[in-house]
């Protein structure tokens, strides 16, 4: 018999960083933990609690990787978020800021635009 400390560890590993809303919306919900938001051949960006920008690092090749430099890789192509990659993404970000990623302008100064303040 398994005891209920075991179990609550075996949940906190299994549990997201972020929850999806919606058909386009990811909302960050961990501030120790950054997201990298991966839409097919488009750029990486990184969410992390104070914002939103490009990533420029070395990409993590292992989920356990990503862990270990608190990190969570998020596809939106995945069953589990999207299922497809989007042209538009809109992300809660914990710094009170919804933004629009808007991949059909990649490499504008619109590519990352703050769509609302104070979102909360």
């Amino acid at each position: 018999m398994r005891s209920n400390r075991f179990n609550k560890k075996e949940n906190t590993l299994n549990e997201k960083n972020f929850i999806t809303s919606g058909r386009n919306t990811l909302i960050h919900k961990n501030r120790k933990f950054d997201l990298l938001v991966v839409n097919g051949n488009h750029p990486v960006v990184i969410v992390g609690h104070a914002g939103i920008e490009l990533y420029s690092g070395v990409m993590p090749v292992k989920r356990s990787e990503a862990k270990k430099a608190y990190q969570e890789l998020v596809d939106v192509s995945m069953a589990e978020v999207f299922g497809e990659e989007k042209t538009l993404i809109f992300v809660q970000a914990l710094d009170n800021k919804e933004y629009k990623l808007d991949y059909s302008k990649v490499g504008t100064i619109n590519f990352i635009k703050v769509h609302q303040q104070n979102y909360i």
